[in-house]
């Protein structure tokens, strides 16, 4: 059975014998023969990460997250943060206070998220969804060109509503514990995120409001 955690073993620094005053070949030959095996084992490691599916050895930061409650605002024109209620995969890159995605490594990220989005209205409205980065300090600002509009359409009856599900992603240089935070906003409280129950005919998993991942993609540029 294929192993999916395999990792690659860190080669041991070399145990050298003390140098002799005099020239020793025995010696030599015991020296040689641990550089040796350190530096095939280190040749082994470097070839398994460059190989075609080397990949699979490098253990990179990234988090996967959900929202399974539906999203609303009280106020029309209002910044509200998405939240996210539930951690799928967690590795360098958390949630914290349910709306900041959170990195522990400096990098730049892919970042990319999808909300569900409704509109219970008789009539057209719009949506704003933006980026907003921040740090521990508590200094935090929007990032310039990260806002979107989206147009929901108005419902199709009384009990047809609007919907839709709309993302996309972003390249975000991020610091030590610098957080992203996805806000929204809409011209009409009957706009919503929400989040569908399993449906039937055909049985189908349920829909999360929000779904958001951060992928490191590679380390700041000097």
């Amino acid at each position: 059975m294929t192993n999916f955690y395999q990792q690659l073993q860190t080669p041991a620094v070399p145990d050298l014998p003390n140098p002799q005053e005099r020239y020793d070949r025995l010696t030599v030959a015991q020296t040689n023969g641990a550089l040796r095996t350190f530096f095939l084992k280190l040749t082994n490691a470097l070839q398994s990460i460059a190989s075609p599916r080397g990949g699979r050895f490098l253990n990179m930061p990234y988090g996967a997250f959900q929202d399974t409650s539906s999203q609303t605002i009280a106020t029309i024109n209002t910044a509200t943060a998405l939240k996210f209620n539930q951690t799928d995969y967690s590795n360098g890159v958390v949630v914290n206070s349910t709306t900041k995605l959170q990195v522990t490594h400096a990098g730049i990220y892919n970042l990319q998220f999808s909300v569900q989005v409704e509109n219970t209205d008789n009539a057209m409205h719009d949506m704003n969804i933006w980026l907003r980065k921040g740090n521990d300090s508590g200094a935090s600002s929007d990032i310039a060109g990260s806002a979107g509009v989206i147009g929901l359409a108005s419902r199709k009856s009384a009990t047809e509503f609007y919907h839709n599900i709309v993302g996309w992603n972003y390249f975000v240089e991020m610091a030590v514990d610098d957080y992203i935070q996805i806000y929204w906003s809409a011209d009409s409280t009957l706009v919503s995120i929400p989040a569908y129950s399993a449906g039937t005919s055909p049985t189908r998993p349920s829909t999360a409001s929000s779904v958001a991942t951060m992928t490191f993609v590679s380390n700041l540029s000097a």
